[in-house]
Parts: structure tokens; C-alpha cells; sequence
């Protein structure tokens, strides 16, 4: 069961706006670096797999070229073979069998060697670009060990911080009793490109969007007695800056005398 009040509610959240706000400058100290590591990153993985792919590649032109010259080989074997049993032939049938064979391993030997050009002129390109893949791979994989190193240089520095403004994010978050209410901001914060969630009344308007409040509603909030929520930005708006109001605007101190000026009159 809730035990809190309106105004310790408010209190606990600007206390949590606060702490996350510093986290998000540490944030922008980072700048793109994390960004820009990440896509490098992906980059160089992209390029690794298309390395990969033109390898599998290369190898399957290198095998269809060794099997080609095999198939060469075997097929000098068989005219030798054929040109010996020529000799020993006993009628004009077998002659021209034979005949007929050598001209087919002969056509096998033509075909497998437009195979083996064909699979030099496809090692050349591919092995092209395998070098050109790897030199892209070398220059990625450099500019992305100085941007890691950048990266670990502004860690270094903000990780002590860092990790001191999350243990106090964690027990500020263990302060915040209504649970929905901690939804609301965490989900509104995301929505936030400035990540102001709670915010006060500055000069009559919202800290974060600049949109005018009514007075009524300017009232509401220095009470503190409901969770008050600019209709416009859905920030929740937790107190007013005094010192930025007209005159007008501010509170008249109870119990104040009012004084009045009388005029004396003149003595004749």
C-alpha cells in the first residue's frame, strides 16, 4: 500500500530526472562513438562473410580446374590405349570403332582445356577481388581500432562516474512507491529527444517544450496535492521557479498589513 504523498512522489522523481539527466550528458560525451563502432562493426562482418563466400568460391574453381586437368590426363591415357589396339585391329569395323573413340577423347581433351582457361581467367578475377575484400577488411579493421580506442578513452574517464549515478539511479527507483507512475516516466523519457520527463515551470512555461501554462494550473502545481501533467508534452510538471514569475503570478503572503497613505493637511 502507497504511503506517499504527492509532494514526495514529485520530490523522488525530480531526484530521478536529475540522476538520469547526468547520465545522458556522460551519454553525449560519447557522442556517435558508439554508433559509428557498432556499424564498422557490422561492416567489417559484412565484408568477412562476402571474403568467405568469394574463398568457397575460388576453391570450387580451383577443384572444376584440377578434375578438368584429370579428365585430360585420362583421356591422353585412352588415345594412347585406342592407338595401340589400332594395331592389332582385324578388319576395316574395329579400325573405325577405334577411330571413332580417339576422336571422342580428343573432343574431351578440347572441352576440359576451355574448362581450364575458362577457370584460370575466373581465379584471376576472383582472387582480384579476395585482395580487394581484404584490403577493405585492413582499412575497416583500422579505422575501427582507433574509433575503439577513442571510445575506450571517454569510458575510461566517465565509467567511475558512471557507475556511482547508476547505484544511485537503482535506490532512487527503490524510492518511487507508485510502480505505474514509474512506467509513465520511464516510457515517457524514451519518447523525450531530451529526455525530460519531469520538469519545473520556468517563466510561466514548461522546461523542455516552452509552452505557456495557465495560472490556475501554475497554482495546482506549487500545491503539490495531484500529479499535474502538461497536456501538450505529457511531461510532468513537479514545480515552479519562483523567482521567474510576474508579480501577478506569485502567492501574497497571508497576514500582511496594508498600509495607506494619508495626506496631511496644510496648516493655514
Amino acid at each position: 500500500m502507497e504511503t506517499q504523498t504527492v509532494a514526495q512522489k514529485l520530490e523522488a522523481l525530480v531526484k530521478l530526472q536529475t540522476i538520469d539527466s547526468k547520465l545522458d550528458e556522460l551519454k553525449k560525451l560519447r557522442g556517435d562513438l558508439p554508433d559509428e563502432v557498432q556499424d564498422l562493426e557490422d561492416e567489417i562482418e559484412g565484408y568477412n562473410t562476402r571474403l568467405q563466400r568469394h574463398q568457397a568460391e575460388l576453391k570450387e574453381i580451383e577443384d572444376n580446374i584440377k578434375k578438368s586437368k584429370e579428365g585430360i590426363k585420362e583421356a591422353e591415357k585412352l588415345i594412347k590405349k585406342y592407338n595401340e589396339q589400332q594395331k592389332n585391329v582385324r578388319n576395316n569395323r574395329e579400325f573405325d570403332a577405334i577411330t571413332k573413340e580417339v576422336e571422342l577423347q580428343e573432343l574431351e581433351i578440347q572441352i576440359c582445356e576451355k574448362k581450364v582457361k575458362e577457370g584460370k581467367e575466373l581465379t584471376a578475377a576472383k582472387k582480384e577481388e579476395i585482395e580487394k575484400t581484404e584490403a577493405l577488411i585492413k582499412e575497416r579493421s583500422e579505422h575501427l581500432a582507433n574509433k575503439k580506442q577513442e571510445l575506450d578513452g571517454i569510458l575510461q574517464e566517465s565509467q567511475e562516474e558512471e557507475k556511482k549515478l547508476m547505484a544511485e539511479r537503482e535506490k532512487a527507483v527503490k524510492k518511487i512507491e507508485d510502480k505505474n507512475l514509474l512506467k509513465y516516466y520511464d516510457r515517457l523519457r524514451s519518447s523525450l529527444t531530451n529526455g525530460l520527463a519531469v520538469v519545473r515551470v520556468v517563466r510561466g512555461a514548461a522546461e523542455g517544450c516552452n509552452i505557456v501554462i495557465p495560472p490556475q494550473k501554475i497554482a495546482e502545481i506549487r500545491e503539490k496535492k495531484k500529479i499535474v501533467i502538461d497536456e501538450h508534452s505529457g511531461r510532468i510538471l513537479a514545480d515552479v521557479d519562483m523567482d521567474s514569475l510576474d508579480d501577478s503570478d506569485k502567492p501574497k503572503k497571508a497576514g500582511a498589513p496594508t498600509t495607506t497613505t494619508r495626506r496631511r493637511k496644510a496648516v493655514g
